[in-house]
């Protein structure tokens, strides 16, 4: 596990991130893909950390790369899971993503999304989740983990504003993969450029991703100043 503040850590597993907040036990964020529960668990361990003190489990979205997991992990751990309302409904389901995908415009996205998104199944096995998020909650994590509701990317994402820490979990409103740029891919691009500016308005210095490297310093400010011409 990376450690990025005093209580939050990032885990990479190859093309998508996962965090986990101590405090009072654990918080994971997202599951990865189908398959990641014992990569998740293991870099659990070896961080000196008992998996068994993971007490909840906050999606971001539904999308299979954050959500393909969170059965296997709630069913192993018997812990409550955490999303928005809107994806806890597909979810329900076992439906990944809402179709057709809004496919950004640049050359690596567009690779990124024929080699590994266009032919994939858009399902994940089918999870009851336990609190269907609304938004603006504060949830008592960590001394106070604001809820924001950034539809876009998928209708029912969120990011996560941990306040004391002045940070962001942007989960896939963007991306810092080699440069601060679009996610590969959107339900509304327009709706997800105006929850980018939503969330950059927050004022936050560092900022972590579901795919990519943390930005440390400034972070809503290069967002703002990224993705404020965006919209059409």
């Amino acid at each position: 596990m990376q450690k990025i503040t005093d209580n939050l850590y990032q885990i990479n597993l190859g093309p998508v991130n996962v965090f986990v907040i101590e405090d009072n036990g654990l918080t994971l964020i997202d599951s990865g893909h189908k398959g990641s529960t014992d990569k998740i668990f293991g870099a659990i361990r070896k961080a000196g950390k008992n998996v068994n003190d993971i007490k909840q489990l906050i999606l971001t979205h539904s999308h299979p790369d954050h959500a393909g997991s969170a059965a296997e992990i709630k069913r192993r751990l018997k812990i409550p899971v955490l999303a928005h309302k809107a994806d806890a409904e597909l979810m329900k389901k076992g439906i990944a993503g809402r179709l057709p995908h809004n496919v950004s415009t640049d050359i690596a996205n567009r690779i990124i999304f024929h080699l590994f998104i266009k032919n994939s199944e858009n399902k994940i096995e089918a999870l009851e989740v336990d609190t269907k998020l609304e938004g603006n909650e504060v949830l008592p994590i960590a001394g106070g983990l604001q809820v924001v509701h950034t539809p876009g990317h998928s209708a029912g994402h969120i990011a996560l504003f941990l306040k004391k820490q002045d940070l962001l979990i942007a989960g896939d409103i963007c991306a810092h993969m080699m440069w601060l740029g679009f996610s590969t891919v959107y339900e509304d691009r327009t709706l997800g450029i105006k929850s980018i500016l939503k969330a950059a308005d927050l004022g936050f210095e560092s900022a972590v991703f579901g795919h990519g490297r943390p930005i440390k310093h400034s972070a809503a400010k290069k967002m703002r100043e990224k993705f404020q011409n965006c919209l059409p």
